[in-house]
């Protein structure tokens, strides 16, 4: 079945949390001690209708405070899909769980209430969308029921909106316009009458409608080497195999390969999954290649088509969010993680703080936490990259610090 995989967008109540929880309502997707807890939560509030947020928000200051604070994810299905929404907070002060939630989805839902429109965080939730090259966009003007279901009010939400796309630099991006009740369920999953003027899909229906993408795009064939495979029996003595993740594009017994960094060359001979072998692998699989030629490879190594060599450099420039309470500036080493090679690395410069609202960018010479900008990088040795907006996959990387071992921002290369 396929897989489709969702994140969300949204200010502080404008019901990001209702939506996905009426979502798995009118699916029939709660368990049944799922709805009675919600059930029960909700006439101790004094409501008289169902508090589908409890659904989703988990933490218990989420339920105290009625916002959205961690990444949830959540699991439904369909008879045509199965879904996994990543439910991300909206809050400035979380910008980085927002990248972290949009990073690998296919789909984006930003919400707005129709009693408020396209206001600051609406452009800061569409750059991080275009800065990540998420393709499908859908705008959710979410609590029509508390504007009278107004035509007017939605026309104006969406020629604003239009106004925002304009401004971004992403044109191959898809975006769509549903008006809906969360609360009510209007035009989530079923269309029910309160909209008559409107005559587009529900929700639900559109992204029943939508082909599942690979979330990387196509583009020039990239075999990260995750891990060599030795056997140590008899009957595969001689087996060398390395195995790792697919993308880019596909790769088939007979292609001539160069081996990153050492620049090696080879052809394939043998493409394992699992227990069978196959003439050729799409992009997006996990397999194990053989090569011909007995040659030295590694964890970390790249496995590249010999026409098809990405930029082999020392020096690069990147866009960078930054996730650490402590400040990003120069002369700062740190660890490059990009694919399974890891690189010792400083940061030779901030260039600039990126406004998310599109109106420009201001030099700085550091990065906050949650704050985007452009980091020049210098690295030990040299990284075997393609820009991200060629291929994703091998134009991403997070930064580690070598102290506390954590994820202190990810990066994007120019």
């Amino acid at each position: 079945m396929e897989v489709l995989k969702i994140a969300t967008a949204g200010s502080v109540d404008d019901g990001k949390s209702t939506l996905i929880g009426r979502l798995l309502y009118d699916t029939q997707s709660l368990t049944t001690d799922k709805l009675e807890a919600i059930e029960r939560s909700s006439k101790l509030k004094g409501y008289d209708y169902l508090d589908f947020s409890l659904a989703t928000d988990g933490l218990v200051a989420e339920r105290e405070q009625g916002i959205t604070i961690d990444v949830a994810h959540i699991y439904f299905s369909t008879a045509k899909k199965s879904y996994i929404i990543a439910d991300t907070p909206g809050h400035v002060e979380y910008t980085r769980n927002m990248v972290t939630g949009a990073s690998t989805s296919q789909v984006s839902i930003i919400l707005i209430d129709a009693r408020k429109g396209v206001i600051e965080q609406t452009y800061r939730h569409f750059f991080i969308n275009n800065l990540l090259r998420v393709k499908e966009v859908i705008v959710a003007v979410n609590k029509m029921d508390l504007v009278d279901y107004s035509e007017e009010v939605f026309n104006k939400i969406k020629a604003d909106f239009e106004e925002l796309n304009a401004k971004s630099t992403f044109k191959e991006q898809n975006v769509s316009y549903i008006p809906l009740s969360a609360l009510t369920g209007d035009n989530v999953v079923e269309s029910l009458g309160g909209m008559p003027w409107y005559q587009g899909q529900t929700i639900l229906e559109h992204l029943e409608a939508l082909e599942p993408t690979d979330v990387y795009e196509k583009g020039q064939t990239r075999f990260p080497v995750q891990t060599v495979i030795r056997p140590k029996t008899e009957q595969y003595h001689d087996f060398r195999g390395y195995a790792g993740k697919l993308y880019g594009n596909n790769i088939k017994v007979g292609d001539a390969v160069t081996v990153l960094p050492s620049l090696t060359q080879s052809k394939v001979s043998k493409i394992h999954f699992f227990d069978q072998q196959f003439d050729e692998a799409t992009a997006g699989s996990s397999i194990t290649i053989e090569l011909e030629n007995d040659i030295n490879v590694t964890r970390g190594d790249m496995i590249v088509k010999s026409g098809e060599l990405p930029r082999i450099e020392k020096d690069i420039t990147t866009t960078i969010c930054w996730m650490d309470s402590k400040k990003l500036v120069a002369g700062t080493k740190y660890l490059v993680q990009h694919n399974t090679n890891r690189v010792l690395a400083k940061v030779d410069s901030v260039r600039n703080v990126i406004a998310t609202d599109y109106s420009g960018t201001t030099q700085a010479s550091e990065l906050s936490l949650n704050e985007i900008g452009e980091v020049s990088i210098k690295l030990s040795k040299p990284l075997y990259f393609d820009s991200y907006n060629e291929n994703k996959a091998n134009g991403a990387f997070i930064l580690i610090d070598t102290s506390t071992n954590t994820t202190a921002g990810v990066g994007f290369i120019k």
